[in-house]
């Protein structure tokens, strides 16, 4: 098993492609540390643990600060080390620029980009202490490229490959081998995307060279590559996952 008794916490749990590598890091024998705002899907995924890993769980928002250096700090207390962080949480607001109301623009920065701050930053103090860890920030092709609409999800998904970069850099400064990665997703069958309108999605396929948008387990296979020993010698790294469509 290439988790076999690390410690992973990761954020946006309960359901898409964060309950996707719950579920295949228990399998892989991880101690899960499933973090989300839904106490409800939490308890069900729990429920739906293939083992032989354990799934732990809190109801967490990323955005809380003193929520999240409260529960890094107990999963360390229990466990005496955090191995893996995937910051996988995150939330849209889709609007044209000119149309875009401030508290939408804040609402997503305070997820996507102030989360992934929080939960890094209080992960990394105990990663240095380890000399080693992993974690994975969950980027998105349009954090590259850009999309209309997305002022503000491109913004903070750009804004977590800046951070990556500048990670993997500061992390491993004094010799510690912890490594830091962003995945640049495109279009998943989640349930963020079950809210785009049919029509513009078969449009989408048509432009995507393998003709599907990507599973949510596909995302989470590549998750567990960064986030084990197989990836050692990667750090700083953008890796897209989007069936072709930026080619």
């Amino acid at each position: 098993m290439k988790l076999d008794g690390k410690i992973c916490i990761i954020t946006g749990a309960a359901s898409g492609i964060g309950k996707a590598a719950v579920l295949l890091f228990a399998r892989e024998g991880a101690v899960v540390i499933a973090c989300d705002l839904s106490e409800e899907n939490l308890n069900l995924l729990k429920e739906e643990n293939p083992g032989p890993g354990i799934i732990e769980t809190f109801v967490l928002n990323v955005s809380d600060r003193e929520k999240v250096f409260e529960i890094v700090d107990k999963v360390y207390e229990k466990h005496g080390k955090i191995d893996v962080l995937i910051n996988n949480a995150g939330i849209t607001r889709d609007a044209l620029l000119v149309r875009m109301k401030e508290e939408d623009w804040n609402a997503v920065i305070d997820v996507n980009l102030k989360g992934v701050f929080n939960m890094t930053q209080a992960v990394a103090k105990i990663m240095m202490k380890q000399g080693k860890g992993s974690i994975v920030n969950t980027s998105s092709i349009v954090g590259v490229y850009g999309n209309i609409g997305q002022t503000n999800y491109s913004a903070t998904k750009a804004g977590v490959i800046g951070m990556t970069k500048t990670w993997a850099k500061e992390l491993a400064r004094k010799g510690a081998q912890i490594r830091v990665n962003a995945v640049a997703p495109g279009f998943i069958k989640t349930p963020m995307t079950e809210k785009v309108p049919e029509k513009i999605l078969q449009a989408l396929n048509e432009k995507i060279p393998l003709r599907r948008m990507g599973e949510p387990e596909e995302v989470a296979k590549l998750y567990l590559f960064l986030a084990s020993d197989d990836s050692s010698y990667i750090t700083g790294q953008v890796i897209g996952i989007d069936g072709g469509l930026v080619i």
